[in-house]
């Protein structure tokens, strides 16, 4: 069995309207699959750029590298910054938002592996909406930008 490298630097990622750029490292467009698990980096742009508010089946890690921001967990809110990670339940919905005016570097891991609906919700313009189809955001939470 032959090593399998995938290099960031080589991973072109794709950009969302929220504000980011997604990197599969394992799973998706990338070298590496896995069956029970996913991971892959993500930067926000500055000044609010987002993952919106969404969930999935899938139990799930955001490691934060660079920057600061803002979790919204459910119904619960709290800044984050570089070195922190934040575990999100199963079906659980989640959003973060870069509050700094530097980009916002994170690692996200999620498992089983596979593909998550949000990401083609987003590309389509079919995110569930915030006290819609999905529950409010917590109070004084960043507005979604999707």
């Amino acid at each position: 069995m032959a090593m399998t490298i995938a290099d960031l630097s080589q991973i072109a990622g794709r950009s969302y309207p929220a504000g980011r750029r997604t990197q599969n490292l394992v799973g998706g467009a990338s070298p590496i699959q896995a069956a029970n698990f996913a991971l892959g980096h993500v930067t926000l742009e500055p000044n609010g750029g987002q993952a919106p508010w969404h969930n999935q089946e899938q139990e799930e890690i955001y490691l934060i590298l660079e920057g600061s921001g803002e979790m919204c967990l459910g119904e619960e809110r709290a800044p984050i910054e570089a070195g922190q990670a934040v575990y999100i339940p199963p079906g659980v919905f989640h959003q973060l938002t870069n509050t700094g005016a530097a980009p916002m570097r994170m690692i996200y891991c999620y498992g089983p592996g596979g593909d998550v609906a949000h990401w083609k919700q987003e590309l389509a313009g079919t995110l569930p909406r915030a006290g819609v189809e999905a529950p409010p955001l917590p109070e004084g939470a960043q507005a979604q930008r999707a």
